[in-house]
């Protein structure tokens, strides 16, 4: 945690901005692989689905604890480090994946 405000909030934009690049990566990629068909798209758009219901469940968790403790933050940052890290092992196994490369 920071106890300058100004660092704070520029940490969580700079978080929150890399999220969002990295998530549209993620989605590339999968609109890719689905559009390439093959043999494991229909376990990825599973995969997709239930990584999806355990990160909201996680953060939920996150949220109802901080909340529970008095935090008037909520935990974002532990929210969007907790989906940075979701996101970027997408990226890592999409991105080793042979479907997803140009034939």
């Amino acid at each position: 945690m920071y106890k300058n405000p100004m660092l704070a909030m520029s940490s969580m934009l700079f978080e929150g901005a890399m999220l969002a690049f990295e998530s549209q990566q993620v989605v590339a990629m999968r609109l890719t692989k689905f559009a390439m068909g093959g043999p494991d798209v229909q376990r990825e758009a599973e995969l997709m689905v239930s990584e999806k219901m355990a990160s909201l469940a996680e953060t939920s968790k996150m949220m109802m604890l901080a909340a529970i403790g008095g935090k008037s933050d909520l935990a974002a940052e532990k929210i969007v480090k907790h989906y940075r890290k979701k996101v970027g092992a997408n990226v890592k196994r999409l991105s080793a994946s042979p479907s997803n490369c140009a034939q």
